[in-house]
Order: C-alpha cells, then sequence, then structure tokens
C-alpha cells in the first residue's frame, strides 16, 4: 500500500476556531464593560459564532474525506465541537444580556468574564503548539486555575444577588447570567482536558 500524507490542515482549522474563541471572549468582556454597546456587540459575537460554525462543519466533513488523519478521528471531532461549545455559550451569555435589555455594569460579571478572555488565550495557546506535550500540559494547568478562580468569583456574586432585600427581578436576570458565565468557564476547563489527553496520547 502506498504511503498516503496525514492531513495536516485540521492543525491550522483548530487554530482557527481558537481565535474565534478568543474573539467572541473579548468581545463578551466588553459588553459588560460598557452595555450601552449591547446591539452590535451582540451582532459581533454572533457573527463570530456563526465562522465558528462554519469551521467546525468543515472540520467534520473534512474528517469524511480523508484517508489518514494525524489524530483519532474521535478526538477530531471532540476537541473541534468542545471549542465551538464554548463560543456557543459566549453567544448565548451575550444574548441572554440582550434579551434582559442590560444596562448596568456589575464587578462580578466583568471580572468572570475578565477570566474568560484569560482562558481563551490559554486555550490559543494550547491549540497552537498541540503537538508539544508540555506547552499543552502547562496551558491546562493554568486553566483549570482560571476555573476555580472563577467559581470563587461565581459564589460570592450569587451570595451578594441575594444579601438584604433584593429585587426578584435582578436576581432572577443576574443570576441567569452569571450562571452562563460559569457554564463557559467551566467549558474552556473540557477543552483542557481534550487538550492534555490527545496531547499525551499524541507524544
Amino acid at each position: 500500500m502506498a504511503w498516503l500524507p496525514k492531513d495536516e490542515k485540521f492543525f491550522d482549522l483548530f487554530e482557527q476556531l481558537a481565535k474565534r474563541l478568543s474573539r467572541s471572549a473579548q468581545l463578551l468582556l466588553e459588553l459588560f464593560e460598557d452595555p450601552s454597546t449591547l446591539s452590535t456587540t451582540v451582532a459581533a459575537i454572533k457573527e463570530v459564532e456563526h465562522q465558528a460554525d462554519e469551521l467546525t462543519r468543515t472540520v467534520i466533513e473534512r474528517i469524511d474525506r480523508a484517508f489518514v488523519t494525524p489524530l483519532d478521528r474521535e478526538d477530531i471531532h471532540l476537541l473541534a465541537s468542545r471549542l465551538d461549545e464554548v463560543i456557543d455559550l459566549v453567544d448565548g451569555t451575550a444574548r441572554r444580556a440582550q434579551m434582559f435589555h442590560l444596562t448596568e455594569v456589575r464587578e462580578p460579571a466583568k471580572r468572570l468574564a475578565g477570566i474568560i478572555v484569560r482562558a481563551s488565550r490559554h486555550i490559543e495557546e494550547a491549540v497552537t503548539h498541540i503537538k508539544k506535550q508540555k506547552i499543552v500540559q502547562e496551558n491546562s494547568r493554568e486553566l483549570k486555575v482560571l476555573e476555580e478562580e472563577g467559581d470563587a468569583v461565581y459564589h460570592q456574586a450569587i451570595g451578594d444577588l441575594f444579601r438584604g432585600n433584593p429585587d426578584p427581578l435582578e436576581v432572577i436576570k443576574w443570576k441567569e447570567l452569571y450562571d452562563k458565565l460559569e457554564d463557559t468557564l467551566d467549558q474552556c476547563e473540557d477543552v483542557a482536558n481534550a487538550l492534555e489527553s490527545i496531547s499525551i496520547k499524541n507524544s
């Protein structure tokens, strides 16, 4: 049987997805820093989400066409899907902010969005160096630390929501937004776990 080259294009597609993740995370932070730009920022995040969907679709189609893949087909599908899921959660958080007609800046939301930005940078770094196990593991460790930092901010924020005699509608609105922000950060850790597993298997 003739030697068949591996389809290395998958690595480029992963990097493009990771860049979209970093971009969507940065836009989300801007939304919580300045809600006056809500509609344009939500639209910009939606555009990035569409681009990520297209990239994910390309990855899946390419898996079906490739004779030889550089990673296990299941791992390629898993990583692309998990990256796309983070971007979907960012988009879902932004759309909820729009549905709730967000006008107020709250520090915990800014902090959580900022942690997501930092997490996205570590994901991008790990994806870019997916063939280098040490770099992937270093970034995975940082992502786990960030997830714990986010948990602490989230729990404090939820506790503060219920302090005193809060407006029930404000509690509902902000609990939903904090939940979505935490879900997004949890999904970043799932990406880290996938990257670490793939890196170990292919080292």
